[in-house]
């Protein structure tokens, strides 16, 4: 068992639940919900099922279009129904959706109960059941209504990557080379290595937790340094906010964050000294696994407007985080619509 120390909880490897198992009777929880949509309910749940017991099951379905407060609506009302208590633990099974909305729900209900995240794909892994920055979407864009509130558990059992679709996998890995792109080169020169169909990736994403770790628990509420882990996501979101918005298959999350990592790798080789060298061997390795997308008819309009209502905004300042180099990123820095159109057809223009 690996465990990464952070200063309110732990993040626990464990591949026999022991540790899961031992914190659980520690605490003496009242009940223990478990939140699921209709992939995690197949594939996972029986797993969890065989190693603790289980009082409630939520089920909710899938998909970044269902993260809203419609659906939160539906899991208090359940507490309600169980007459869930404040003693009580509410376990995330699922990706970035269950681990975003389900920590946010449990932190609301009377108001506050603990919730552990057992993030089951790469994506969550390594990225967003970390740093308890929780948040569902509304009309006008992701994540605009939230909080900060972290776990007191993350548990990360490997074998459930063993129950991805290859699209799946490949998804999570946006936000490892985000990680190696913001804060550790060496690690990027790896990334240039490895197979990850082949490879046995997990000490890549223990590096990439740990550069996490150490950029959240500096700047817990994302007021500086914390920004950086936005790289990509100025455009990324609203692409893919767009996407599902408007498109019949919308794009995965971390297919719209390699377009925007491009499409901002571009504005960092304009505004923040990126070397064109480095932009060029970040488009190869993006485009190794995150193949080029038609997103030539969405309009450019629609696109600013989306960012225009990004969190991380000044007033109408759109602020972006830039490459200054492969290992390092700049953060607030302010984009115009001017740049915005450049970074995007940079990218269509591919």
């Amino acid at each position: 068992m690996n465990c990464i120390q952070l200063q309110d909880y732990n993040i626990v490897f464990d591949n026999n639940f022991e540790e899961l198992k031992s914190f659980l009777a520690i605490n003496q929880y009242t009940k223990k919900i478990v939140l699921v949509d209709e992939n995690t309910k197949q594939y996972c749940l029986p797993i969890l099922e065989k190693n603790i017991s289980i009082d409630v099951i939520i089920e909710i379905k899938s998909g970044e279009e269902n993260k809203n407060i419609t659906t939160c609506e539906l899991i208090w009302k359940a507490l309600i129904d169980e007459t869930v208590d404040r003693n009580a633990v509410f376990i995330n099974l699922g990706g970035g959706v269950i681990g975003d909305m389900g920590g946010f729900a449990a932190s609301c209900y009377k108001p506050g109960i603990d919730f552990i995240q057992l993030p089951t794909i790469v994506l969550s892994q390594v990225d967003s059941s970390i740093g308890g920055k929780l948040g569902i979407d509304f009309k006008y864009g992701k994540n605009l209504i939230g909080l900060f509130q972290n776990p007191v558990l993350v548990f990360i059992y490997n074998d459930f990557l063993k129950t991805l679709e290859k699209r799946q996998y490949i998804n999570g890995f946006a936000e490892i080379l985000k990680h190696a792109l913001i804060f550790n080169s060496t690690q990027w020169e790896q990334l240039k290595e490895i197979d990850i169909f082949n490879d046995d990736i997990s000490a890549l994403m223990y590096q990439s937790l740990l550069i996490k770790k150490n950029v959240v628990e500096e700047d817990p509420k994302e007021k500086g340094l914390r920004k950086i882990l936005n790289f990509g996501h100025t455009i990324g979101h609203a692409i893919e906010a767009y996407s599902i918005e408007h498109t019949a298959h919308p794009l995965l999350h971390g297919e719209a964050i390699a377009i925007g990592m491009i499409a901002e790798a571009y504005l960092s080789h304009q505004k923040t000294d990126l070397s064109e060298n480095e932009l060029a061997d970040i488009v190869q390795l993006i485009l190794q696994y995150f193949p080029k997308q038609d997103i030539a008819s969405y309009p450019i309009e629609n696109i600013i407007q989306l960012m225009l209502m990004d969190k991380k905004n000044k007033g109408n300042d759109i602020q972006a985080a830039l490459l200054t180099s492969i290992g390092a990123c700049a953060y607030n820095i302010s984009i115009d619509e001017e740049d915005i159109i450049d970074g995007i057809n940079f990218y269509i223009n591919l």
